[in-house]
């Protein structure tokens, strides 16, 4: 079997003081290579491992045939964003994890699975550039029809594009000043540079999608005064946009963010060009971040990049309860992490923070842990260890460990029935909501997840959406 084909990346000392792309992606010569060690399986389970089902053996086939455009194509029939997914998706976990080359039992990809995810990459970086768009899908019987969409993270994206395709008019309304949620005050710009955003929110644009921004469902308007002005249903991708937090003493101190927060500040309101931007954000000499996730991995290399810029010593860390192979985050994030100087503390629990005298945190304090048995997740559960407590310094705390249900339209319409966790209930099979013409996927379904399977909810409601106006229409 012929070796993995190494994907160009920027050199970590050159990279960790600029927020510019990190990975570089293939050249063509690259990409022929590594679409070559494809098998081409018979019976092909990488699909399986895909939450959106793109036909993987067919579009790496026709990347062996250099026709790019037929390649895009068949990801087009599937997936509307594959330049946004071929950088973010944690395909190690997913597509990269089915591969036939990977071995059963594995907890991630093996480094002679296919890169799957950067073949995408450069297969929509192609479509981009060569202006290569799907056509529409178009139904007489749908015209005229206009759906809702209540946020335009990768669900509301996904589910806008796949209604917009057939002909169905499509509106999406934004709480933020600019589209993209999750993924444009969620991910830096060096794993997911904004042009790229944009381009791909743009390609909804010329399916006819309208996005109107600012505007939050739930206090500017009422989810029933969207039925009453015509649209004939409503899909809810509200997201999970509430921080959650350790319930530690001295939490509450100057300079502890939710990485909500810290991300939103770089990310959406680059605090990162301040003052050229209005949005600051506070810089310590010792910034720790406690989590073990992409969000935690994203926050810890912001900050070290910011260090770097602001002329301080790097000196960041990332403070986890478990030990590096139980960490959700994307493998190769972790080692981009570690390439850039970020420090890991493994199985470490804070227990508090402490503070000076104008009510900033100083000290973060700690007690060392231990694995014990597997929890609800199946991984090991972090005990702490008696009589092992430390104390290390901390002048900026960045609290990475989950988000939790965005309740500002949950709470005000009634019917809309949700779990004990604020999160919306709806039809697995269908991502209906309790609400007739109604229906809902991403973050605010089950709690956080990644990119590409908000994206799969998105899609599936679509489908489902587009039956019940197809029913609806009949019955007229």
């Amino acid at each position: 079997m012929k070796e993995v084909i190494k994907i160009r990346e920027v050199p970590a000392s050159q990279r960790s003081s600029t927020f510019d792309e990190v990975v570089l992606g293939y050249g063509e010569q690259e990409i022929l290579q590594e679409a070559a060690r494809c098998l081409q399986c018979k019976n092909p389970v990488c699909i399986q491992g895909c939450p959106v089902g793109i036909d993987i053996k067919k579009f790496i086939y026709h990347i062996t045939k250099k026709d790019y455009a037929a390649s895009y194509l068949t990801i087009k029939e599937k997936n509307n964003f594959p330049s946004i997914c071929g950088r973010v998706c944690p395909a190690e976990y997913q597509c990269r994890k089915s591969c036939i080359l990977t071995k059963k039992g594995s907890p991630f990809a093996s480094e002679q699975a296919i890169n799957i995810h950067f073949l995408e990459r450069f297969v929509g970086d192609y479509g981009n550039k060569e202006k290569i768009g799907a056509p529409k899908e178009g139904k007489d019987e749908l015209a005229g029809q206009k759906v809702a969409v209540v946020g335009s993270g990768p669900a509301g994206l996904c589910c806008a594009g796949e209604l917009a395709r057939k002909g169905i008019k499509v509106t999406i309304f934004e709480s933020l000043h600019e589209p993209g949620g999750v993924l444009r005050y969620g991910i830096p710009p060096f794993r997911l540079p904004r042009d790229i955003l944009d381009f791909e929110i743009k390609y909804l644009e010329k399916l006819g999608v309208t996005t109107i921004p600012n505007y939050i469902i739930g206090k500017t308007k009422m989810l029933d005064e969207l039925f009453k002005e015509g649209y004939s249903a409503v899909f809810l991708g509200l997201g999970a946009g509430t921080p959650s937090f350790l319930n530690i003493a001295g939490e509450n101190l100057g300079n502890v963010y939710s990485a909500n927060e810290f991300l939103t500040r770089v990310n959406l309101m680059s605090a990162f060009k301040y003052p050229e931007y209005h949005t600051p954000v506070n810089v310590g000499k010792r910034m720790i971040i406690i989590g073990g996730g992409n969000t935690a991995m994203d926050a810890a290399r912001a900050a070290i990049r910011l260090q770097n810029m602001s002329g301080i010593k790097p000196n960041t860390a990332i403070f986890y309860r478990r030990t590096e192979i139980e960490m959700p985050a994307r493998r190769l994030e972790i080692e981009h992490a570690k390439e850039e100087g970020i420090e890991f503390e493994f199985l470490v629990q804070p227990v508090a923070f402490g503070g000076d005298d104008n009510g900033h945190v100083r000290k973060l304090r700690c007690l060392r842990c231990e694995l014990g048995e597997p929890d609800a997740s199946g991984r090991r559960r972090p005990v702490a260890i008696a009589n092992s407590e430390f104390e290390t310094d901390c002048d900026v705390a960045i609290i990475a460990v989950g988000l939790q249900a965005n309740t500002v339209l949950t709470n005000v319409t009634p019917g809309l029935k949700v779990d004990k966790y604020k999160d919306i209930i709806v039809d697995p099979e269908t991502m209906q909501t309790s609400i007739a013409g109604v229906y809902a996927g991403g973050d605010i379904v089950g709690g956080e997840g990644t990119v590409i399977e908000a994206m799969s909810m998105g899609k599936k409601a679509s489908v489902a959406i587009v039956d019940y106006l197809k029913s609806k229409a009949k019955k007229v």
